[in-house]
């Protein structure tokens, strides 16, 4: 009893003591007009709360990333806030409890899919040091680890909690809406005006792409939550109100990329659930491709042909999907691509380094691709292409550990799905792998990978799809076990 009284009468020494301090501290530094001091306090406060609540840290990060805005704090570093500091705080302590607990599951680095986002990092740091301009490169390798390593590998053991992957989701799902419902606001009385209503979502995304690429990613996984029996009703009416704040922001977002990569998605889905083999998907992908080269000067003498510019209208916006001819959106894009098409060539193995395409590709362009919208000075964005970028950037091998991650994602889910002893989880499985399949076709188009509105959701989906890989029985597993009344794994589902 003593000793906790000495305990108690300690710790209310200290705490006054160090609000004494704190006061003292203010005080002065009103006086020389010092604020900044002032925040000390909330950062130490933040860093106790990011030690001691990893996986709440985590959550936080997903909520307040769809707001987050980009801010230079000094010349030549410009940060996402408030997330992206949030996210190296999150990245040092993560390494350091990994270090100095050493319980972190060594399984997950052993899984296909951890494997290959591990040896693209160590390509990525490999071509960054033979980089054209290696300064650019580092600093981009390092943004690419402070995404990865919480929204992955810290990721994928916090979802051993199958309940966080959920919770993840709709945390960054509600931030999603309240963009959505402001993004929404401005564009009523601005339908005459298309270059307005690509820009009503800004300043918390930059352009209606990312905006549209986002929201065909969630609705997948959205979808599946409103509507899987053996969820909570609370859950599934939460997820139908967040759908369809989705669909309504996805319809107004006037991304062809997005409504594209969205029905592509729905026809994979369809194809997994008529129980159609991985092989047969592929060979039929192969066969589509063999035949655009076979007849490419058929296919491009008529999309030459189509004079649809973009429009307000559902079918005039897709009807100017294929207009090569007069669309300034569609010639940037061949543009882009076949400067980076002339930047490989040179650097086939290596690239020209990571982060480098945008300061380097305008003295490959040619007069007669240019567009209205060209520029020589790379402020427009980069390769777009998730996969022409990396081959750019990083060469072939680059490319390759791309479409490895994919691929294994892809595979990981639907085996899931097939075989999880828990259905449950092989749906949700199969949601995160359809979800993850828009971005793959929008990857087609764009590539935002190396930002956190779509990292940090991408990373996270490509985590939980892991994470019920490894932690969830399969059905020859769940039959050499003894059955149990109730199985954790089914209740965390």
């Amino acid at each position: 009893m003593a000793d906790d009284s000495t305990r108690s009468h300690r710790s209310l020494l200290v705490a006054l003591v160090a609000t004494a301090l704190y006061l003292a501290t203010s005080a002065l530094c009103m006086l020389a007009d010092n604020f900044y001091v002032l925040l000390l306090p909330l950062v130490a406060l933040l860093v106790l709360f990011f030690v001691c609540r990893l996986e709440v840290a985590l959550l936080s990060v997903a909520l307040l990333t769809p707001f987050a805005v980009n801010a230079e704090l000094m010349p030549g570093m410009q940060l996402s806030i408030p997330v992206e500091p949030m996210m190296i705080l999150f990245s040092a302590v993560f390494l350091f409890r990994v270090l100095v607990d050493k319980t972190y599951d060594r399984r997950i680095l052993r899984h296909p899919v951890s494997i290959a986002v591990g040896l693209s990092l160590v390509w990525f740091l490999v071509t960054a040091c033979f980089s054209s301009m290696p300064g650019v490169s580092l600093k981009y390798f390092v943004v690419r680890l402070w995404f990865v390593l919480p929204f992955y590998y810290a990721a994928v053991q916090i979802f051993s909690d199958l309940r966080r992957r959920w919770q993840l989701v709709l945390c960054y799902a509600v931030g999603l809406v309240c963009v959505v419902v402001i993004a929404t606001a401005k564009t009523v009385g601005n339908f005459s005006d298309l270059q307005t209503l690509h820009r009503v979502m800004r300043p918390f995304y930059n352009d209606h792409t990312a905006y549209g690429c986002v929201l065909a990613l969630f609705v997948p996984v959205l979808t599946h939550f409103a509507l899987a029996r053996g969820r909570s009703m609370g859950l599934r009416l939460l997820s139908a109100v967040l759908l369809t704040a989705v669909l309504v922001g996805l319809a107004f977002s006037y991304s062809r990329a997005a409504w594209i990569s969205v029905a592509g998605a729905l026809l994979v889905y369809v194809l997994v659930r008529l129980g159609i083999k991985m092989r047969w998907m592929l060979a039929g992908f192969v066969l589509l491709l063999g035949l655009f080269f076979v007849h490419q000067s058929d296919v491009i003498y008529k999309l030459g042909k189509n004079q649809q510019d973009s429009a307000y209208d559902l079918s005039g916006q897709l009807k100017s999907i294929s207009n090569i001819s007069t669309d300034a959106s569609n010639l940037e894009r061949l543009n882009r691509w076949a400067s980076a098409f002339r930047m490989w060539r040179e650097h086939p193995v290596m690239g020209c380094g990571p982060g480098t395409y945008q300061f380097l590709y305008g003295s490959y362009q040619r007069s007669y691709q240019l567009s209205v919208i060209s520029t020589y000075a790379g402020d427009l964005g980069n390769a777009h292409s998730e996969y022409i970028g990396p081959l750019t950037e990083q060469g072939v091998p680059g490319v390759v550990l791309v479409l490895c991650v994919f691929g294994f994602t892809f595979v990981t889910g639907v085996r899931v799905y097939r075989t999880a002893a828990n259905p449950l989880a092989g749906r949700a499985a199969l949601a995160f792998a359809v979800s993850l399949v828009t971005y793959y076709i929008h990857g087609l188009f764009n590539n935002f990978l190396d930002t956190d509105k779509l990292s940090v959701p991408f990373w996270a989906m490509t985590a939980a799809v892991v994470a019920i890989d490894l932690y969830t029985p399969k059905r020859d597993e769940a039959a050499a076990e003894e059955p149990s009344p109730s199985h954790p794994d089914e209740e965390a589902a």
